[in-house]
């Protein structure tokens, strides 16, 4: 069993930057990917970035170029840097890995 923990989030205004962290405990041996989703009202929850074990990262083409996925692999942690934030990105942010294994979520809000 793998146990997320986020944390950063908030309210940012429009082009702005955010931070977000999950460290992964648990059965951290079994972890070979690490994630983001994300969720807005009335949507589906969405693939944001995904970075495997070899360093490879995947994103969403809404985000590319704007957010960058980044982990420390020994300690099974990764990051999300949100730039040049837009409202739309607006949404509950969640960390996600293998077996099914979620966050909490945690608030991004981009408003002015």
């Amino acid at each position: 069993q793998v146990q997320l923990v986020e944390s950063g989030g908030g309210l940012v205004q429009p082009g702005g930057s955010l931070r977000l962290s999950c460290a992964a405990s648990g059965s951290i041996f079994s972890i070979n990917f690490m994630g983001w989703y994300r969720q807005a009202p009335g949507k589906e929850r969405e693939l944001v970035a995904r970075i495997f074990d070899d360093g490879s990262t995947i994103y969403a083409d809404s985000v590319k170029g704007r957010f960058t996925i980044s982990g420390d692999n020994a300690k099974k942690t990764i990051y999300l840097q949100m730039n040049s934030l837009k409202p739309e990105d607006t949404a509950v942010y969640y960390c996600n890995a293998p077996y099914n294994s979620w966050g909490q979520g945690t608030q991004v809000t981009v408003s002015s």
